[in-house]
């Protein structure tokens, strides 16, 4: 389920009966939340869903290329959500969008992974204000995928911010923030899990504040100094050509990368398998779940892979080992490294020689 999607399910079972959210691939609805009684016209912003949604316009998805409701706003259809308050804007600026939202005279708007830069003609719309849950801690990992790559870097503590939006790119006070420490195996669909929901509690905790105006006198000034960014951070999703993994580097830097596309884009690799003859063919795969060995003995062939306690043993530099415990083949189901390796029937595997 995507990042938006958990946050519009995890903010619908923490919020009240009728609320209204506008997340990327789902488009902005009036909807009232209990804060302390008081009816409060929210509208929601990403890819999750709401009572009122604004999201991303529909996109080809899936090995067939069809063209599909963003996340969001399929999980608002699925459950019966108006169609006619799903709104996918190609632009958040686009007059007309603006018009019908300025049209549901929305107090509050929420964003999550919108996906989109949101002109000061929207910011200016909602009374109360646009604030936005970003899984990271403020200001560290702005831009886009802040998880991935806080994963990617090896990080052992991360967060979730609660803040105002401002034009500039997650530069906003924040209203409120929790820490999560991060294990060594976590993924990155499971961390964005985790940080969506407890953003959406804290979401739900500050609607008050954020409605009568407190918010904005608690909140605190980001420190633009102490901002960091992703090299690859100011594209809007991860691309695919980054999910190669090169033997080059060290185990720990390629099992964190693992982790951290796991999902999307996934990590790929190619290897080479050497029949009785000598004769060798390369095979591309995924690469699925990992673990690493920091230091080991270095043996003859440091090119040969051997496999060890259920795992594919990947010498790398430091030395390092890459224990690779599932992949997956082209147009096949996931497999374990045991069941990959009982069929290559004594073939010998090499890492791929360039």
């Amino acid at each position: 389920m995507a990042p938006s999607a958990v946050l519009l399910r995890r903010f619908i079972s923490c919020g009240s009966s009728s609320s209204c959210c506008s997340a990327a691939g789902v488009a902005p609805a009036a909807v009232s939340v209990d804060a302390t009684r008081k009816k409060t016209r929210l509208v929601f912003m990403g890819s999750p869903q709401l009572a009122a949604i604004v999201t991303q316009p529909p996109s080809e998805r899936n090995r067939g290329r069809k063209v599909l409701p963003s996340p969001v706003a399929q999980y608002a259809l699925d459950r019966g959500f108006p169609k006619d308050l799903i709104f996918a804007p190609e632009r958040a600026g686009d007059e007309r969008f603006l018009a019908d939202f300025k049209a549901l005279k929305p107090e509050i708007c929420v964003t999550a992974a919108y996906g989109n830069i949101l002109p000061n003609k929207f910011l200016e719309i909602p009374q109360c204000g646009v604030v936005n849950i970003h899984p990271s801690l403020l200001p560290l990992y702005r831009g886009a995928a802040p998880v991935q790559r806080a994963l990617q870097d090896g990080v052992k503590e991360t967060g979730v911010s609660l803040a105002y939006t401002v034009r500039a790119l997650d530069a906003g006070p924040i209203i409120g923030y929790e820490k999560v420490e991060v294990d060594d195996h976590i993924k990155a669909p499971e961390l964005l899990e985790i940080l969506f929901s407890k953003g959406s509690e804290i979401l739900v905790r500050e609607i008050p504040a954020i409605s009568d105006g407190s918010a904005k006198l608690k909140a605190q000034v980001q420190d633009d100094s102490e901002a960091t960014w992703h090299p690859r951070s100011f594209s809007l999703t991860l691309k695919p050509e980054e999910s190669w993994l090169s033997f080059d580097e060290e185990a720990r830097v390629l099992h964190n990368k693992v982790r951290a596309f796991s999902g999307w884009p996934g990590t790929r690799a190619k290897l080479q398998v050497h029949d009785s003859n000598g004769s060798a063919k390369i095979i591309e795969f995924k690469i699925i779940t990992t673990r690493f060995i920091s230091s080991c003995n270095t043996e003859d062939d440091e090119n040969e892979i051997r496999f060890n306690k259920g795992a594919l043993m990947i010498p790398c530099p430091g030395p390092s080992v890459l224990e690779v415990l599932e992949i997956q083949l082209p147009g096949k189901k996931v497999m374990t490294a045991n069941d990959f390796w009982n069929g290559l029937r004594g073939q010998k595997l090499k890492k791929l020689i360039c």
